[in-house]
């Protein structure tokens, strides 16, 4: 079994979303993904990361969000998880176009997406202790890693 780890942590601020999207790409290309499995990858991470910013917190910049990106035998597990306040109905805020900010004009798709471009989707939260939000991708013409 080959193994490779990646972890960070920034501001929760918007601008960082890019940051993390890109991150995760470079680092899983490792593994030699298509250009849609690529996008896909992005996809999800740009959804996870905002839904921690704009969900995870009162405020923007009020904490951090952390990934952590592993790679084992062709297949990015991916776990992006905040410290913040947490989901109080996690079976409401997986329903499509739900969203606890219509103000922000969210339109309440980001568990959706994470589910129809990923293999697996878990999320565990719990009021006043965040949010977890668990990625796995099999790559279909994945290169093993070399150590």
């Amino acid at each position: 079994m080959n193994k490779n780890e990646m972890h960070i942590e920034f501001s929760a601020i918007s601008e960082n979303e890019s940051f993390a999207r890109v991150t995760v790409a470079s680092f899983v290309t490792q593994l030699d993904p298509t250009m849609d499995e690529l996008t896909e990858i992005k996809t999800v991470v740009s959804e996870a990361v905002t839904n921690a910013i704009i969900h995870g917190y009162h405020e923007e910049s009020e904490g951090k969000v952390h990934i952590k990106c592993i790679l084992v035998d062709g297949t990015a597990e991916i776990l992006i998880w905040d410290e913040g306040i947490g989901i109080d109905n996690l079976e409401e805020a997986k329903q499509p176009l739900f969203t606890s900010k219509p103000e922000l004009e969210r339109s309440g798709m980001g568990f959706t997406i994470m589910e129809n471009f990923m293999d697996e989707v878990d999320i565990s939260s719990y009021p006043g202790e965040g949010t977890t939000v668990r990625l796995v991708k099999h790559l279909k013409k994945s290169k093993t890693l070399c150590n």
